[in-house]
């Protein structure tokens, strides 16, 4: 292997040819030791966005970058340990939400979470929106905290895939971040050195999404379905929309709340209940649960989608997934009595119409620095139907208000984002609030304003 040369390794692939196993080995060991610089590393990723990959080129890199560092196992553990992935959203709290449900269900999650970058939202910024909570874990941590409390979400760790954490930096900086064979590896090789049995995927597409059709949604979804049977794992997704954002809010701390108005049953939205429970149906048949049915003599029964969504909405509805929410938060350090403001805060009720500049519980420092804006006000004569809130645009707003970043190291406002009032389907008349902004920053609302009113899409009656 030591005989490859990095530049021979670009000009092959530079003219539209495979490389091999052992070169790809080599370019992602080169990589993790430092031996390869970036300008050539930069020059072999440009090369592949361009050119491609075969099946098995893909497949090769993956296996390359999960080995780059530790894999987490849980062999030993005696359950099967489900994982899921979203590909990237604008309103994106699905997490927040599923672990906790399949928890509750007796199905156990191991997660590793990103933060977000640029218009997408990440879910470690989400979680630490909640004072105390740790997103930093130990391996021994994690794998403990799934065993007893069913659910555990941590950043990736700096020995989990080191060479894919190199690469992705270096693609965010030279416009190699769309390539789908890159994609796939990068998203692959951590959930495979994460160490779960099985692995759902949820592959978005429009104008909030890395894929912008559902065509190439679900070639990326089968090549990462491909990848996960080939390194023996079970895997299956879903293919989602992302033209409109995910449910009432973006925002890191306004997501929190969603999600707990969500699973303490306040308020629910019907579209992201909707993906929720195709989501955790798709889990629980990856779960040892689906194994087993009680009502038969035969092991090789298998419950309905509609009775397992029968089984999990009885999960939550009952309250069982969100007391489990609450043991999951505090099992990671994260304060219950600001979950308990958010349950239960006016502010939230009526779209914030009773909202309170000062919440009632000092500790909530983040949350009580949110500043209230209700911007975006109809100015229609007649009524309206809204048919389309763009979800790329949602996100540049989200980011000019500060809840994302621009770059890796800049810092967020856990408390920034937006409420939505009125969402796709909904009529609206003149001087209807369709969205309320949070905010620091009050030099840009009038361009956020701009901003969001050309990302509605009405029909007027």
């Amino acid at each position: 292997m030591n005989s490859i040369n990095i530049t021979e390794v670009i000009d092959k692939k530079k003219n539209g040819k495979a490389l091999s196993t052992e070169e790809i080995y080599f370019f992602i060991e080169g990589v993790t030791n430092d031996e390869i610089p970036d300008y050539q590393a930069s020059a072999l990723l440009m090369a592949i966005c361009i050119n491609g990959m075969t099946e098995r080129e893909t497949y090769d890199l993956t296996m390359a970058m999960r080995y780059s560092g530790h894999n987490i196992s849980f062999e030993d553990f005696g359950h099967t340990v489900v994982d899921k992935h979203s590909t990237g959203g604008i309103g994106d709290k699905t997490t927040l939400i599923i672990g906790p449900i399949m928890a509750a269900a007796g199905v156990r999650v191991a997660k590793m979470s990103g933060r977000g970058l640029g218009i997408t939202g990440g879910t470690i910024d989400k979680l630490e929106s909640i004072p105390g909570f740790s997103s930093f874990m130990t391996e021994e941590q994690l794998v403990e905290q799934v065993k007893t409390v069913g659910f555990a979400d941590a950043a990736q760790t700096e020995n989990l895939a080191p060479a894919d954490k190199k690469l992705y930096a270096l693609r965010d900086v030279t416009a190699t971040v769309d390539s789908i064979p890159l994609i796939a590896s990068s998203i692959m090789c951590k959930k495979l050195s994460s160490g779960a049995d099985g692995i759902v995927l949820d592959v978005k597409y429009g104008s909030g999404a890395f894929m912008r059709d559902e065509d190439s949604a679900e070639k990326l979804a089968e090549i990462m379905k491909s990848i996960a049977y080939k390194a023996g794992k079970k895997c299956s997704y879903v293919i989602s929309d992302m033209n409109q954002p995910l449910g009432y809010t973006v925002g890191n701390s306004l997501e929190i709340e969603e999600a707990v108005r969500f699973l303490s049953g306040r308020e629910q939205s019907p579209q992201l209940r909707e993906l929720i429970m195709k989501l955790c149906v798709e889990m629980y048949k990856l779960s040892d649960l689906y194994l087993i049915d009680d009502s038969s003599d035969s092991s090789t029964m298998k419950e309905s989608d509609a009775e397992i969504i029968n089984k999990l909405s009885g999960v939550l509805d009952s309250g069982k997934a969100y007391d489990k929410f609450k043991e999951f938060v505090s099992a990671q350090g994260g304060d219950l009595k600001f979950i308990k403001e958010l349950e239960s805060s006016e502010d939230y009720n009526s779209g914030y119409d009773g909202y309170k500049e000062e919440l009632t519980y000092e500790d909530i420092v983040r949350l009580s620095k949110r500043k209230k804006k209700s911007p975006i006000i109809s100015e229609i004569n007649n009524k309206a139907l809204i048919t389309g809130i763009d979800a790329e645009k949602v996100g540049r707003v989200s980011l000019l208000l500060g809840a994302g970043r621009r770059r890796k190291d800049d810092e967020i406002d856990h408390g920034a984002g937006v409420l939505f009032r009125k969402v796709v389907g909904e009529s609206i008349s003149e001087g209807d609030v369709l969205a309320v902004f949070y905010t620091k920053k009050k030099r840009i609302i009038k361009q956020a304003e701009r901003m969001l009113a050309s990302a509605y899409e009405l029909f007027v009656e």
